[in-house]
């Protein structure tokens, strides 16, 4: 597992902090003890049974040791969940300052839903390609399924992107993803995906 990417650093409240490893205990600036968990929620704090503020499991960085994709088409910024070969969950804020808003459109800046498709397509890749028999492979489309797009994505909003695993045949797989704003379902669809052996 990816795990033990916890032990670096992440940004937090404009700092940077030591990443606290699965297992350990920690102090907030609160004097609240929490514990690193594992499992759904891996890279969150827990205290209590309740989950409070989340740590990225995986930085942007450490998602390129992943992914092929690189800037101006890596469009995740973070994953907080990461259930390799499972599910994943990820971020991506969208900035004003994003490459295709200029031209779409001018004057009313719209992430494209194809890009949207995408940014889901690479959060799924992440769960697929973190399995260790997957590192350094390709996961390629093979088919989109039942997308519909249910809100406006512009800037200043964070897509939390998450894909749902649900069936891995050999080299061909499928997944449920969704991505939303706020809580509100912005596009949902099931992904096929065939990994370049």
């Amino acid at each position: 597992m990816l795990a033990s990417s916890l032990g670096r650093e992440y940004q937090a409240g404009g700092r940077t902090r030591p990443r606290p490893r699965l297992g350990s205990l920690g102090e907030d600036e609160g004097g609240l003890r929490r514990r690193v968990i594992a499992g759904q929620g891996q890279g969150r704090y827990c205290l209590e049974g309740h989950y409070t503020h989340e740590i990225p499991v995986l930085s942007r960085e450490e998602i390129e040791a992943v992914l092929p994709h690189r800037d101006p088409f890596l469009l995740l910024d973070e994953v907080v969940e990461l259930e390799p070969g499972e599910r994943v969950v990820a971020r991506k804020r969208v900035r004003a300052d994003e490459w295709y808003l200029s031209g779409h459109f001018p004057g009313r800046p719209i992430m494209p839903g194809v890009l949207i498709v995408e940014a889901m397509a690479q959060a799924g890749a992440v769960a697929v390609l973190s399995e260790e028999e997957n590192r350094g492979k390709l996961a390629l489309f093979a088919g989109i399924d039942g997308v519909r797009f249910k809100r406006v994505v512009e800037p200043g909003d964070e897509l939390e992107l998450t894909c749902d695993l649900e069936r891995v045949r050999g080299p061909v797989g499928r997944g449920k993803a969704t991505a939303k704003v706020d809580g509100q379902l912005a596009a949902r669809g099931t992904l096929t995906f065939a990994v370049e052996r």
